[in-house]
């Protein structure tokens, strides 16, 4: 059901507007003037929204222009008792969808949400299809070592310099080789990936360089490798310290030799390839265990680039989940939710192991399994204990006097205990070892209540 918001300082006109679109089968919320309209709209997600342009407080052309900037995709529809042909086309310069008259025709008014709401639809539905077509994505994050990453992307991109991308798992180096490639000369040739912890290491060989027919005996016909596919754009090889010294070995030719040759065949083949290379292991650690070459690592590291954990830049956490929540909202078909402050206070304590892909994952599980909102007892009701999850440094910093400290994990404890034992309290005092008036008094004094 499509949410309508309309903002309008005479009640008669609300009240009008809102039983004839509630008529229609819409959900539609009020507001009296300006600035209430826009706290809603900055807090709730709307599909379409009429908005008057006289109001007290703050007016219609001020709402629709700071509103606008924060969620352009929602259609503005304007509406007056005081237009002018010259207002119209300022509201609509300033991004409104529409423009009506007051007091609006009820047809006109009805085909002019219909037409707004098939517009987001589509925007919303071309969003969708390039996400599963693309696999590119933006770098989302405001933090200072985010900010060194798109720098120095901007820096080397254009440039043919191998780049070698560190970090842990789930942190995001596969989006920044792509951004490399993207932002490059060679952005209009092919990126080709390979996984070199999934491909086995007899087949490795193979994968890269290609074979000819009859090399080994389940090779049939020619295969074309990665090197070659990627000629004249970027390859780019995951997880490159999984790969074994072998293999390493034959890179490092090609590398420096700027050919490749099929294995089973004896002719070389030129191949114009830029490398990209990740890992989350500590390379230079690998090479004292004598599992990587040094002479590869120099090669492949002309460029270090360093992306941080989760947990190293906590700030973006906010920006993350609301493109997160966005994404996934979209991608399921639901009215896009809102996250409220204290959820996302609560989402930044947890120690993030899993990094970026963790956090999606919690995200796409608070979205499916909260209501319009997710709040901060969502993410306590649906994603691991919040105490476990944070570290100790974080959970000692919350409190300045033990009282308070002990208090909180007393609450935390019981609260879990009787959640496991479906708030039965006789059982749950048993296993506590306390009676059950003595429980009794501690659900009340933290005000425990059965979600």
């Amino acid at each position: 059901m499509a949410k309508i918001l309309i903002v309008d300082d005479e009640k008669s006109i609300r009240n009008t507007l809102k039983e004839i679109l509630e008529y229609e089968k819409y959900k539609v919320e009020e507001a009296e003037d300006g600035a209430k309209g826009y706290e809603m709209i900055m807090n709730n997600y709307y599909d379409v929204v009429l908005l008057d342009i006289k109001m007290p407080k703050m007016d219609g052309i001020e709402v629709l222009e700071k509103a606008s900037a924060e969620n352009p995709d929602t259609p503005f529809i304007m509406i007056s008792g005081h237009g002018t042909l010259e207002t119209a086309v300022e509201c609509v310069k300033k991004g409104a969808y529409d423009y009506l008259q007051k007091p609006p025709d009820l047809n006109r008014l009805l085909i002019t949400v219909r037409n707004a709401l098939d517009k987001s639809n589509l925007i919303t539905e071309t969003k969708v299809l390039k996400r599963k077509v693309s696999k590119s994505r933006d770098i989302v994050g405001d933090s200072p070592a985010i900010k060194k990453i798109l720098s120095t992307i901007e820096r080397v991109a254009p440039t043919d310099a191998r780049v070698l991308v560190t970090g842990e798992n789930g942190t995001g180096k596969e989006l920044v080789a792509r951004w490399i490639h993207e932002k490059s000369n060679r952005a209009k040739g092919p990126l080709v990936e390979l996984n070199c912890a999934a491909i086995p290491s007899e087949l490795i060989e193979s994968e890269m360089f290609g074979h000819e027919k009859g090399a080994f005996t389940s090779a049939i016909k020619q295969r074309i490798g990665k090197f070659e596919q990627a000629n004249g754009g970027t390859l780019f090889l995951d997880e490159i310290g999984d790969m074994d010294l072998s293999a390493q070995a034959k890179v490092l030719r090609a590398l420096q030799e700027g050919k490749i040759t099929r294995v089973g065949g004896d002719k070389e083949i030129k191949v114009d390839v830029r490398v990209v290379a990740a890992t989350n292991k500590d390379l230079l650690a690998e090479i004292d265990a004598k599992k990587f070459r040094m002479d590869l690592y120099h090669r492949l590291s002309v460029i270090l680039l360093h992306v941080p954990s989760l947990n190293e830049r906590k700030e973006d956490i906010p920006l993350l989940a609301d493109r997160f929540v966005k994404e996934i909202c979209e991608d399921y078909g639901m009215p896009i939710k809102k996250i409220t402050p204290s959820a996302f206070e609560v989402l930044s304590q947890f120690d993030y192991t899993g990094n970026i892909r963790e956090l999606r994952n919690i995200v796409e599980r608070l979205v499916i399994l909260s209501g319009e909102k997710i709040t901060d007892e969502d993410v306590s009701n649906y994603v691991s204990n919040a105490v476990s999850a944070k570290s100790p440094k974080m959970l000692f910093d919350q409190f300045e006097k033990f009282q308070d400290f002990k208090e909180y994990m007393e609450r935390m404890f019981i609260e879990d205990k009787l959640k496991k034992n479906s708030w039965n309290v006789s059982k749950t005092a048993d296993i506590l070892d306390i009676q059950r008036s003595h429980l009794y008094n501690k659900i009340e004094k933290y005000d425990l209540k059965r979600v």
